[in-house]
């Protein structure tokens, strides 16, 4: 590839993932939507590198993300309900925490957010 080449795909690859809240991490099944939140502690300062869990209500599967530096995490998952959960590290508990979550063909459920305390 040209130098031209090579900066207008990293521009695109920055571009795209500025979009995001944080990581995306596909499922290997093909993606129906999109799960996307923020984690923060109830000083409202962000948690990064945490797992975030997106599980399927009827049959178990299961889709992961990493909280970003900004404790976003986005992801894709195919269609259905789904229980969140968030890793919690020793004496952490939930003060808030998203409920079920229905997602729909080509739907972005944001505002998925955890707060730990």
């Amino acid at each position: 590839m040209t130098k031209v080449t090579n900066a207008l795909l990293s521009v695109t690859v920055v571009a795209v993932t500025a979009c995001h809240p944080g990581p995306v991490l596909t499922p290997k099944l093909p993606a129906d939507g999109t799960i996307a939140g923020i984690v923060t502690t109830v000083g409202n300062i962000a948690v990064p590198d945490r797992k975030v869990t997106a599980i399927h209500v009827s049959t178990g599967a299961r889709y992961e993300a990493i909280t970003a530096v900004n404790g976003g995490y986005t992801i894709r998952v195919p269609e259905g309900t789904y229980r969140l959960e968030v890793e919690l590290q020793r004496g952490e508990g939930l003060a808030e925490q998203p409920a079920e979550t229905k997602v729909d063909k080509s739907d972005l459920d944001e505002r998925r957010d955890f707060t730990i305390r």
